[in-house]
């Protein structure tokens, strides 16, 4: 039946048509590009091999060729075009190794590090006034737990990687991080603190194996070197988290943290996390030891502040010495951790302290580890000083160096610290052209 609607039937669709149209289009210029890259890569491949079949850069915009070594292979190496260096501690200060060999303090470069983790080959580094880095032989190496325990243990390697392990991220830092205010960059200023995943057998462990005596109280950590740096620590903060560690971000301790074997004190500054464990004592009273000698204090309030850690923070970009190449949209970035446990909030004035705004959490915060923070930033180019401040879980806030003072009664401007950790807020200072300099020099 020859019908009205039935023509209208039978009429093409005019975007059914054009559809169709377009994907033939579509496969025909795929089909177009297909071919002429395959013969580009077909030419180019031909272009880069001389009669001996070697690669040869491109004339134009290829890279050169990467040959393979034995190290990059076996360990791996970092690209050369990566220039992050640890540095000495403060600047000026004895260099490690010195003449005799000797290893000091060594600076970690927090102005280039991203995320929390802090790569095993730039830890930062400390030592007892000056030492020899031991060179231990794991299968030789015991670690000892005596005194006040019914049955005392020596322990090999092999026998305590026998024991239930754990993993977990926590930061150490040394009682002179942030002694002198005044260095130019943020590695100078803080570079004296890292993070980094540690792996072992939890303290509490050990001695329920032992055995603790009911009129334990403290105990002494003994490391290996010349010196025997040797540490008195509550026994409770033994058992509550202290780690036996033996591995760090995924492989075995370096030399330069403790190798094979160190402690781990969660939070507590860096002295108490004796390296090259050998002796554990339990003892029932404090015990003078060489590690103390820093560590004499007038009164219990001065004490506290020596052992536990922060809370604390730092912007490390912009950093002191860092260039803003011109006013626009930046990152502010930097690390907050606590001994007082997780680093709840940060904040981050760009005006001098006149407003805080909340920073974000680039990462879930951790007890005891450092906590990556970040706050998008327009800068209009005008000069203004920039810093950040954190509260942990525990409801601690990291006070300006100006409400420290008034809290010890001590000037503001000190060319050393202020007493006990120096955990003040840290200003850096953004000039008109850009560059970023230390607001407390």
């Amino acid at each position: 039946m020859d019908t009205k609607d039935s023509k209208q039937e039978a009429k093409p669709d005019s975007r059914q048509n054009s559809k169709q149209k377009s994907r033939r289009d579509l496969f025909k210029t795929g089909a177009a590009l297909a071919g002429s890259v395959a013969l580009g890569a077909v030419g180019k491949a031909q272009a880069q091999h001389d009669h001996h079949g070697a690669v040869m850069p491109d004339s134009k915009n290829a890279y050169p060729m990467i040959h393979g070594s034995k190290e990059q292979i076996e360990y791996g190496v970092r690209s050369k075009f990566v220039k992050s260096v640890r540095v000495q501690h403060p600047i000026g200060g004895r260099p490690s190794p010195d003449v005799f060999g000797k290893v000091f303090h060594v600076a970690s470069p927090l102005q280039d590090s991203v995320g929390v983790i802090t790569p095993s080959s730039l830890h930062y580094i400390a030592t007892t006034r000056g030492s020899f880095l031991p060179d231990i032989d794991p299968a030789k190496h015991t670690l000892t737990i005596h005194g006040l325990v019914d049955r005392p243990l020596t322990l090999t390697m092999d026998d305590l990687r026998r024991f239930p392990s754990v993993t977990r991220l926590h930061f150490i830092e040394c009682a002179g991080n942030r002694h002198n205010g005044k260095q130019p960059n943020v590695q100078d200023t803080h570079g004296m603190t890292s993070c980094s995943e540690w792996t072992g057998v939890l303290m509490s462990t050990l001695l329920k194996e032992c055995g603790v005596k009911g009129n334990a109280k403290w105990f002494v950590a003994e490391g290996a070197e010349e010196i025997k740096g040797a540490s008195s620590i509550p026994l409770d903060k033994g058992m509550e988290d202290c780690i036996i560690a033996y591995g760090q971000n995924g492989e075995a301790l370096r030399p330069q943290q403790g190798f094979p074997v160190r402690l781990m004190v969660p939070g507590w500054e860096g002295i108490y996390h004796t390296k090259f464990l050998r002796r554990i004592k339990i003892v029932d009273k404090f015990l003078m030891n060489y590690n103390e000698y820093g560590h004499l204090r007038p009164g219990d309030k001065e004490l506290a502040l020596g052992e536990i850690i922060g809370p604390k923070s730092v912007i490390t970009f912009p950093s002191g010495t860092q260039q803003l190449p011109g006013p626009g949209l930046y990152e502010i970035s930097g690390l907050a951790w606590s001994g007082g446990g997780a680093v709840k909030t940060v904040e981050v004035s760009t005006d001098g302290g006149k407003k805080w705004q909340r920073a974000e959490f680039k990462n879930p915060p951790q007890r005891m580890a450092h906590v990556r923070f970040a706050l998008p930033w327009k800068w209009d180019g005008s000069e203004t000083t920039i810093m950040s401040r954190c509260i942990d879980e525990i409801g601690q806030r990291q006070a300006l160096r100006e409400e420290i003072a008034g809290w010890w009664k001590v000037p503001v401007v000190r060319d050393y610290r202020v007493p006990g950790l120096d955990n003040s807020v840290m200003p850096w200072k953004i000039a008109k052209d850009g560059k970023v300099t230390n607001g407390l020099a």
